[in-house]
Order: structure tokens, then sequence, then C-alpha cells
């Protein structure tokens, strides 16, 4: 019955229900709250000014809904009964059941009468602290609502369950053990209350006080008190008024407001009523049990989703561990990579020194000796010498000549790590989430008409099925690497075309995308295998000679032109960017558009113009060549430089990428052997010149006969 307990407290004191009354809203109040919470109301506002008017429709008049401040669950806490100007506003306060509450404007005049016989003020108003419902009381004032008998009763009961000890009603604090009951004034006393309140002395000393366990049992034994009518106090309720909802006594029915209405025997009424309400608890009492069982439910669930957050988290971190793991392994292969990088630039920059160190000890010593030579006096011992010598001397400037001051190496380290794909991943990184209310998109479909190659560039274009109706927020393209390994992600976004550039010539690769939104990623699209221009590939041990003496007519070439993207400022492009000079006298390099990485491959480069003979370089370079200095320079460059070239003289390139050479023409005639081998890696076509100079690049060319020829031989 503890669940009760709230049904059987006062809104307003939070206590009990001491002699309750029943509001018109069907609410009930302590008579001594009902009488605190009263409001004065203006003389305009009154029932019988109300009914003088015609407008009074029952004795008991509503206030309209706009005159009365109600509260939110947002206020300050505090409200104002504003239907008139004149009427001060009134804080509103809250009961100990959390119920706000309107406190009188002033307080009562002080009264010997009991809370239901002391007269209210006139216009009075009260409100309903649990409905907010206002209404004016009429003459009668607390008179005119009706006892709650049943309430008392269960009361009663509850507190004879509860209590083993009876405790005194009229402590103010902490109630103590009562020690006597009054039964004519049907209280309980703890021993100073009985002083105080109860002396024994006056009429008081008739009063007949026994202990607290025989009062209770003579207050259960006592018959319940008959509810009497509250329009006539001396007749007892003795019939049902249909239309009211009320019992009525048969003064009510004669002369009162009821005598027109429908009644029923009060008894028969009783009965029914009880059925419909045991009826309807049966109905309560299912969901009650529906809703224990999902209360046990929800705490099932509780434990269940401790335990699989445990699990998760779990998961979650050996899932991170691997990723970190994977990451310091990867970090430790590329500092290996850096520790060999710095082992071969400090061998190589070693070399030097010691080669120059020796070098300069050998010179230092002929210019010694020679000048010892120089302080002897005999002329023809000295002519005897002197030719060796000026031949030696001479022979040992030009050893110091052009590139031997020069350092192999430079300090910077050609390596550049691309860590954005990864941040990326890492950025996007979360948890996948299907919900049926919010499916992935459908699979993306290749568009294989308009998927095409060009030299060593790829375009893929996709669309979502026709009768896909889940948005996708973007696609996620991948490409493996050209010879079956792994899928990496090349492009990530909404564009629904993309251009792959700086793949491997005369290369397979697999294309395939994905959709993605919210809830997470589609399936991928089919596979799209794509070729990709080929280039000279010698394998003479499988192939027969006959196959290879025509290999030239095997090869694909590659078309291309100057880059403007990736070239100095100074220089100047025409002729669709296969045309280039230069603003500045200082040299300044340019790229040519496609690299390559396998293959064999032919270019030329015509003198449209050669002014005071300036020393233009040709060959190929990495991407982060500089460009401010002759090509050739730095270690990202390998070139040619030819200042005895003229107007209209033609330089041919051929870049061996499977023998992994570099080779020069003038005028189809090849400039000495090999000019570089172990050229390994992606190159460019690069030119460096000024402003003397203007070149024109010629591509799509087959390789020269004799080099073809040559090579199938080889």
């Amino acid at each position: 019955m503890e669940e009760m307990e709230e049904e059987l407290k006062c809104p307003v004191c939070g206590s009990f229900y001491r002699e309750p009354i029943i509001l018109p809203c069907s609410h009930n109040l302590c008579q001594a709250c009902a009488r605190n919470i009263l409001v004065q109301t203006p003389e305009s506002e009154s029932p019988q000014s109300r009914r003088a008017s015609g407008s009074g429709v029952s004795d008991y008049d509503y206030l309209d809904l706009d005159k009365m401040s109600l509260y939110s669950e947002a206020d300050s806490g505090y409200g104002s009964y504003g239907g008139f100007a004149s009427a001060p506003t009134t804080p509103c306060q809250k009961s100990p059941n959390g119920v706000r509450v309107f406190p009188p404007a002033m307080p009562p005049p002080p009264t010997h009468l009991s809370p239901a016989l002391a007269p209210v003020p006139r216009n009075s108003c009260i409100t309903c602290p649990q409905c907010h419902r206002s209404l004016i009381l009429d003459d009668r004032g607390l008179r005119g609502f009706p006892k709650n008998r049943v309430l008392e009763g269960v009361i009663d009961r509850y507190q004879q369950s509860k209590a083993a000890a009876l405790k005194c009603q009229l402590c103010e604090k902490v109630p103590k053990e009562a020690t006597v009951m009054c039964e004519q004034c049907d209280v309980f006393y703890c021993d100073p209350c009985r002083l105080r309140c109860h002396p024994p002395r006056g009429p008081l000393a008739k009063h007949r006080l026994v202990p607290p366990a025989q009062g209770r049992v003579s207050r259960r034994l006592r018959p319940r008190k008959v509810s009497t009518c509250t329009d006539h106090e001396l007749e007892n309720h003795s019939m049902y008024c249909v239309q009211c909802k009320m019992p009525v006594c048969y003064q009510c029915l004669e002369e009162g407001k009821h005598s027109s209405h429908e009644v029923k025997a009060l008894g028969a009424m009783w009965k029914l009523h009880k059925s419909q309400l045991s009826q309807a608890l049966n109905g309560l009492s299912d969901r009650a049990k529906e809703a224990k069982e999902f209360l046990v439910q929800l705490r099932n669930m509780v434990q269940q989703i401790q335990e699989n957050s445990v699990e998760f988290e779990a998961c979650l971190v050996a899932q991170c561990d691997a990723l970190i793991d994977a990451l310091n392994r990867r970090k430790a292969q590329l500092l290996a990579r850096v520790n060999k990088e710095h082992e071969h630039k400090l061998k190589v920059v070693r070399d030097q020194i010691s080669h120059c160190t020796v070098k300069l000890r050998q010179t230092t010593g002929l210019m010694e000796y020679c000048l010892e030579v120089i302080k002897e006096n005999d002329p023809s011992g000295f002519l005897q010498i002197s030719d060796a010598l000026i031949r030696r001397v001479h022979l040992t400037e030009d050893q110091w000549g052009k590139g031997t001051l020069t350092p192999r190496m430079t300090t910077d380290f050609d390596l550049s790590l691309d860590n954005s794909p990864l941040l990326q991943s890492i950025h996007q990184l979360d948890f996948v989430q299907v919900k049926a209310s919010s499916p992935v998109p459908a699979t993306p479909i290749l568009q294989l008409e308009e998927c095409c190659t060009h030299n060593n560039s790829a375009t893929l274009s996709w669309k979502q099925p026709p009768l896909s109706t889940v948005p996708a927020e973007g696609y996620i393209l991948e490409l493996d690497d050209g010879s079956g390994g792994q899928f990496r992600e090349v492009y990530v976004g909404k564009e629904t075309m993309c251009t792959v550039d700086g793949l491997h010539f005369n290369s397979t690769y697999n294309a395939r995308v994905k959709a993605f939104n919210k809830t997470g990623v589609s399936p991928y699209s089919k596979t799209l295998v794509l070729q990709t221009s080929e280039g000279c590939n010698f394998e003479t041990q499988s192939a027969p000679y006959s196959q290879l003496v025509d290999i030239k007519k095997l090869l694909a070439v590659a078309w291309f032109a100057f880059d403007p993207g990736s070239a100095h400022s100074d220089i100047i492009f025409s002729n669709d960017n296969l045309t280039v000079t230069c603003s500045s006298y200082d040299d300044r390099v340019v790229l040519g558009k496609t690299g390559f990485s396998k293959g064999v491959h032919y270019w030329e480069l015509t003198i449209d113009r050669y002014d005071n003979h300036p020393d233009p370089a040709f060959g190929v370079a990495r991407m982060d060549v500089m460009k401010d200095v002759m090509l050739g320079k730095d270690d990202k460059a390998w070139a040619i430089t030819e200042g005895g070239i003229t107007k209209g003289a033609t330089i041919g390139v051929l870049l061996d990428l499977n023998r992994k050479t570099l080779t020069f023409f003038i005028n189809d005639e090849q400039q000495g052997p090999i000019a570089f081998e172990n050229v390994e890696g992606l190159f460019f076509p690069a030119v460096s010149l000024n402003r003397n100079v203007q070149v024109t690049l010629h591509t799509g060319l087959p390789v020269p006969d004799f080099y073809s020829s040559r090579a199938s031989i080889a």
C-alpha cells in the first residue's frame, strides 16, 4: 500500500488529508488548506452580480482562463491573479508535494471557530492547485463543498496499517508518540500537547481519555458518519441525480434545483458505480502487470547494455591498438629508408671529401715543387723539365674543371611522405550504424561508354541506379597499383566523374567505386579493367628474333605538352604549350605534362631561336627539381648541355626505363654512348633555357630504328 500514500496527501500541505472536501473539478483539499488559499475578488465578479446580469449558470462560477496567469515549467516561480487592475499580484509558492498554490492575499482574521464554520471573505475565489481551475464561492463558502468521507476512511485504515505506534496529532514538528486519545475530540495527544491543548478542567474535564490502542479499536468500531446534503445539512443523501452526477436528498428533489432531473436510488447507483470501477480496475491491473514486466525488461536491458559496453570498448581498444601497431611498423620501415638514404648521402659526400683531399694534396705538392724549380738558376736544366711541368700543371688544372668542385649530393632528402590519405581516413574513421529507416545508398553503376584512358591517365564515370530512392552524400573511387596489388582510394567527393593522372604506361589497372551517406557505405560496383598506353618492353629471352627486329611497329607513343602549372613563372608559353621561351637572362626550368615510370619513350625539341651563345639544357627531371637554376645543377635532373648547337638544330631524348638508361641525339646522331644509367623512378621531360633561346616540343615519335634493332639484338 506504500504506492497509495501520495493519493492520500493534500497537494497544499503535503500531509494526509484532514476533513477533505471535494472541489467541482473532483480534486480534494483539506478544509483548512482550502481556506488558506482563498483569494478575494472585486465586487463586479461576485456570483450575485453575475446572476443579476443573467450570466450565471451555476452556484459556482468558473473564472475565464485568461483571467489567471498560469504557470509553465520554465517560469520564474511566481504567478499573479491578473483578472483585475486593482488586484495585487501574489507570489506563487510550492507545496511539499511540488504543486504551486496561491497564498491568501491577506491573513485571515483570527477566529475560534472551526475551518468549516468560520466565515470566509466576501466574494472569495479558490483555485485548484492541481488543475488550476478557478471558481468564485457563493454565500455558503466552503460549506458548499461536499466532504469526502470515503477518503477519510481510507486514510484511517492506511494509518492504522502503517503505524505500529500512534503519533500525536498536535505536535508541530516531529510528532511524538501518543499517550492518550480523547473519545469526544477524536484526537491523539502526547503528554505535552494534552496539558497544553486539553487541560482537565472546564468542559474538557468531562471528556473521556483512553489509551491509544483502545482509542484505535473504538475508532474502528465507531459507526461511520453519514454524509449529509451540502444544501440541507439536516438531510441525509437518499437519491442520486443522474444529470448532475451527485447524491441528493429528498428536499433537493422537492424544492431544489434537482426537482426536474432524473434520479435513481442511491444504493442501486452505488452498486453500479462499484461494478464499473471494478471493471475499470481490471483493465488498469492488466496495464500495471504489463508495466511491471516492462520494468523487468528495462532492468535487464540496463545490465545487457553495461555488458555490451564493456565488450564493445574492449573491441574498440583492440582495433585502435592494431592500427597503432601497424602505424608503428610502417614508421619503422620508413625510418629504415630514411637511414638508408642518410647513409648513402654520407658515403657519397665522404668519398668526394676523400677524393678531393687526395687530389688537393697532390696539387699542393706539385705547386710547391714547381715553385722550387722556378728558384733554380740553371737555364739548361730548367728547360729540360719545364715542358713536362707545364703540361702537368695544365692537366691538373683541367682535372679541377667544371663540375669537380660541385657537390655530388645535396643536403636535402629526396623523400616526401604523403600522409594526407591516411589522415583523411583517420578523420573519416567512425562507427557504422545501419538503420532500417535510413539505409545505405545503392551500388553505383560505372558508365562504360564514358570511361577511357589517354597516355598514362584514366577517366572514369559512374551514376546511381535509375530506381534508387536513397540519396548518396559522396563517392569513393579506388584503383589498384597496376600490378594486381591492393586497392587504394584515389578520389572521395560528390562528383560522378574523375580523371586520374600519373599512372604507369603499359599497365592494367582495376577500378571500382562505392557510394556513402551518414548511415554507411554501399557495396562496391563491378570492377572495371583499364589499360594505359603501351611502352616498349624488350623481352628478348622469350620472343624469337623475327618478332623483335621490327619491334618499333609494336610501340604506342605518348602525346604531351609542356606543363604551365609546374613551370617557373618566367617561362613564356605559346603554340598550345608546345613552344616555350623565357623572360629572364637566368636559366629557368619547364617540365612536360606527362611523367614516365615504365617503358621506352622518345621526344624531340627543335631550336627556334638561339642568340648570344646561351647554354640550354635538355633531359629529364623529377617533379621537385629546382626551377630557378640550370637543369642538372641538383641531383633531381639528368640533362645534356650543348653550347655548339645552332638555330634549327633538333635534340632527341630517349628514355628507356626498361633498361634504366638515358640517351641523347642531335640531328639524328647519337651523342656518344649512353649518357646516364641506373635511371629509375618517375621522370618528366625537362628543359632549362633563358631569354636567348626558344624551343618547340615534338611528341608522339617512334624510337629511332637503329636503337630498336640494337635493343632487339641485345
